[in-house]
């Protein structure tokens, strides 16, 4: 009975190890999705980013870390403490938690949270452990943390939702500049691991790349979102107002790379867990920024 007492499952390792803050690195592409509704159900909205940010991704943290058993800095945590057998309990029962939850929103958006969630198991789990590819890993991440969870939100934040009738012009536009933020980003967050993930049998795409390789990557990524942000907002005969303010918050994240990038270069020691840490803060707080005003923008009309 004593593998029964749930609370006990949460102990301090594991709920450091579920790297909740975490999350907030990956509210960007939920409030894009949200940004773009125009009609917004608040109530389901706000289950579903309860269940996203506070179930599924730290859950998924949590599980890639049972997994790897890392004793070096990972996402969020610089020094992260030997994982238990608790904590494979916690996530999983955070899983069936976050599926069955999904239900008060619709059956579908449950479904989602699931394929969710074994996309994630895949790129982690050790017999399956698509992270290991450099190509396969990236595009799992990619595509379920960007255009897939783009799809999820937009799920949830309507009040009648038609799989079938979603994958307009706009929402395939959407779903690609999601997925490029992603993209842009996820490299950036290898670059202090390579020494760690080659130990452990991961040949991660930031490693195939090298150092610089994988800042130009990113680099060109995001200036590829940025046109499509700037092609979407055409299309839907908005004003540049727009992009001007995204291109104005992200400024700093832009002066920042570029000064990181050049320090790099010179001292390769740079590409460590505290600038990426601080790489990550500064370009989630923007893009969270950008989407919220946009979402209040919706109802205000300041653009």
């Amino acid at each position: 009975m004593k593998d029964f007492n749930i609370p006990s499952w949460f102990d301090k390792s594991t709920v450091k190890h579920l790297r909740l803050p975490f999350s907030f690195f990956l509210m960007p592409v939920f409030l894009f999705a949200v940004s773009q509704v125009s009609s917004i159900n608040w109530e389901t909205t706000a289950i579903a980013f309860v269940i996203l940010h506070l179930l599924v991704f730290p859950s998924s943290n949590g599980y890639n870390s049972f997994q790897d058993r890392d004793t070096g800095s990972i996402g969020g945590l610089k020094h992260p403490p030997k994982v238990s057998r608790n904590l494979y309990r916690v996530t999983l029962l955070m899983d069936v938690v976050a599926v069955l939850s999904g239900f008060f929103i619709s059956h579908i958006f449950s479904l989602l949270v699931f394929i969710f969630i074994l996309a994630s198991r895949a790129y982690s789990y050790r017999n399956v452990r698509l992270k290991q590819y450099p190509i396969i890993g990236f595009l799992t991440v990619f595509i379920f943390q960007g255009a897939f969870v783009y799809l999820m939100a937009s799920s949830a934040a309507v009040s009648s939702f038609s799989l079938v009738n979603f994958f307009t012009l706009n929402n395939i536009i959407c779903m690609s500049v999601a997925s490029l933020f992603i993209g842009s980003v996820y490299p950036l967050t290898q670059i202090y691991q390579h020494d760690a993930d080659k130990k452990d049998g991961v040949t991660s795409l930031s490693y195939k790349l090298g150092y610089n390789g994988t800042f130009v990557f990113s680099g060109i990524l995001f200036s590829v979102a940025t046109l499509l942000l700037y092609y979407y907002f055409n299309l839907r005969q908005q004003q540049m107002t727009l992009l001007l303010l995204f291109l104005i918050l992200m400024l700093p994240v832009t002066v920042y790379l570029s000064v990181w990038f050049s320090k790099v270069r010179k001292n390769k020691n740079k590409a460590n867990f505290e600038n990426t840490m601080t790489m990550n803060l500064l370009t989630s707080t923007s893009m969270n920024l950008y989407f919220v005003v946009l979402i209040f923008n919706n109802y205000i009309n300041w653009f």
